[in-house]
């Protein structure tokens, strides 16, 4: 089979497949991870993130290739989770952005394209780390782009292109030392390699099946969820705007030329008669979700831009009232609380937990939404920017508390309407001190830098299990064992969990520590908090001990010092 150039419908096959193929090996990537830790999900995360910039190509069939590309890209900005998926997201991103004006593309422009996706990829990471899947994507895009000069046929030229990834990911262990260290290759860049080995089985006619693999959601099935979701915690009477309302243009150049279509502005037109409003245009249609009060109005500003290809508008009051008669037998504690629709705040702040009790601990110091999420649950840009969003405010302050979600934060930060600072914690004790910090009378900047510094005012350690054998930093580590973890080392290990808290805590205080809060989790009993309360007390005597019961899962306990 000879193939020359790429057209919008095959790239868009070549996006599926690539998507597929990542969807079938989810559980081997996330076997690479380096940590033993029971939350290992980068494939878990480039899954879902991908799997929604397909869906999106899906929905906006086109044989332009660019505008597929604009497509894909757009699906995996909304659904990029953790920093995996927001890397695929950028590297697609910068890829898009290269071929959007292009009808198809040749070898050569595929693999400037990839280059492009590399610069994009690198400027969204703020300290690039080499031996992971950004290594893999640069030197795979460099060795593309000589390929390209002697292969017009896409498919040689992609078997060679795959051949250097693999070679590029192969090679990882010898640029991160943890990775030989553990005997693995970086499981980003093998998600990478996973996704172009998808788009060749494409180029080759192949289909891949995904016969028992669990698909990820589309966008509207994202927004309907997080409908549900929002739905379950209002009373009927605190609606405001009692229908949801969706509606999709297709342009048409009349009317545009007495109305030009701006997108910023026009969200801006939208908001005035709403809230929970998403818009996502592209050179052809606009796509709308808002709940209004009154549709007609919403339908007739976007009847100036074009002819309606979708229309909807459901009644939620009546909704919700069935809604809460199918929940009432749902023991969730949260089904039933009541929020209510106000005036637009100073300041919202956004935070992850995952547990509910840390999500009772952050409302009840100042959180005004929590994002149930964390480990293995990472949060993707749009849940977060929902939730920013839910906030009603005019300055969002976002606290990810975990390594893994901040890249996710800053991307919905910049796509939120409103203004939005994100502080990078990485721990829940870090999330917690740097709330505790915030000045409700200082600006949006000058908490930002005040609660940022807070960070470095606490100490975390975590106690979880580990899923396999393994050793790291010179510690043997045993599956099933508990393991000590301070910040984000791995430095005591114990057959018992108590043991191994009472090792940690040990290594944490220090003269200068005056409080031990300890957040214990789903799998600890009564007997073994009391325990350890009384090893702290009689061992660190000069130490303030605070107990909550985080009720999280995975990690017996977290403790943070100060």
């Amino acid at each position: 089979m000879s193939i020359k150039r790429i057209d919008g419908k095959l790239f868009a096959d070549m996006v599926i497949q690539g998507a597929n193929n990542l969807t079938k090996n989810v559980k081997f990537v996330d076997s690479l991870n380096v940590f033993p830790v029971p939350d290992g999900d980068t494939g878990t995360n480039m899954n879902l993130s991908i799997t929604s910039g397909s869906k999106e190509v899906k929905e906006k069939p086109n044989s332009h290739v660019g505008k597929v590309g604009q497509s894909f890209a757009k699906g995996l900005l909304m659904g990029a989770r953790g920093n995996s998926g927001v890397i695929l997201s950028q590297l697609f991103r910068g890829f898009s952005k290269s071929i959007e004006t292009k009808e198809t593309i040749s070898t050569a422009e595929f693999a400037q394209a990839l280059e492009a996706g590399v610069e994009t990829a690198y400027k969204a990471v703020m300290k690039p780390i080499e031996g992971t899947i950004l290594t893999v994507a640069r030197e795979t895009a460099k060795k593309s782009v000589a390929i390209a000069k002697t292969h017009e046929e896409f498919i040689p030229f992609l078997e060679e292109t795959i051949a250097e990834a693999k070679a590029s990911l192969n090679r990882t262990p010898d640029l991160l030392p943890v990775l030989k260290q553990v005997g693995v290759v970086d499981s980003g860049g093998q998600g990478l390699v996973l996704v172009y080995e998808g788009f060749l089985a494409s180029l080759k006619g192949e289909e891949i099946s995904l016969e028992g693999a669990e698909a990820a959601l589309s966008l509207e099935e994202l927004v309907e969820a997080e409908h549900r979701n929002v739905q379950s915690m209002l009373n009927t009477e605190d609606i405001i705007y009692g229908y949801c309302t969706e509606f999709m243009v297709k342009f048409e150049q009349d009317k545009l030329q007495k109305h030009p279509f701006d997108i910023d502005t026009f969200r801006k037109e939208l908001s005035a008669w709403g809230d929970s409003l998403l818009v996502v245009a592209d050179d052809e249609i606009v796509k709308v979700h808002i709940h209004a009060e009154y549709p007609g109005e919403v339908f007739n500003l976007g009847q100036r831009f074009g002819s309606f290809l979708k229309l909807k508008a459901e009644n939620m009051r009546e909704q919700h009232s069935n809604l809460l008669h199918e929940e009432v037998s749902n023991d969730s504690p949260s089904k039933n609380e009541s929020v209510k629709i106000t005036e637009k705040q100073e300041f919202g702040i956004v935070t992850v937990a995952m547990g509910s009790g840390i999500k009772t601990l952050f409302e009840s110091i100042g959180a005004t939404v929590v994002i149930e999420g964390g480990q293995t649950m990472n949060p993707s840009t749009e849940d977060i920017v929902k939730a920013i969003e839910q906030c009603n405010a005019k300055n969002v302050i976002v606290l990810p508390n975990n390594g893994n979600i901040v890249m996710a934060a800053e991307q919905a930060a910049s796509v939120a309407e409103c203004n939005v600072a994100v502080v990078p914690s990485k721990t829940v004790p870090q999330g917690m001190t740097a709330l505790l910090s915030f000045n409700p009378t200082a600006s949006l900047d000058e908490n930002k830098e005040g609660m940022k510094e807070a960070l470095s005012t606490v100490k975390t350690g975590q106690i979880t299990y580990a899923v396999r054998d393994t050793e790291i930093d010179g510690v043997e580590i045993t599956k099933n064992h508990f393991m000590g973890i301070l910040e984000s080392k791995i430095i005591t290990t114990d057959a018992d969990q108590l043991e191994a808290a009472k090792k940690l805590l040990s290594k944490m205080i220090d003269e200068d520590s005056e409080i031990l809060t300890i957040l214990y989790g789903q799998d600890v009993s009564e007997e073994e908090i009391t325990t350890l309360v009384e090893f702290a007390e009689e061992n660190f005597d000069h130490v303030e001990v605070e107990v909550h019961n985080g009720n999280q899962p995975l990690y017996s306990f977290i403790f943070s010092i100060e």
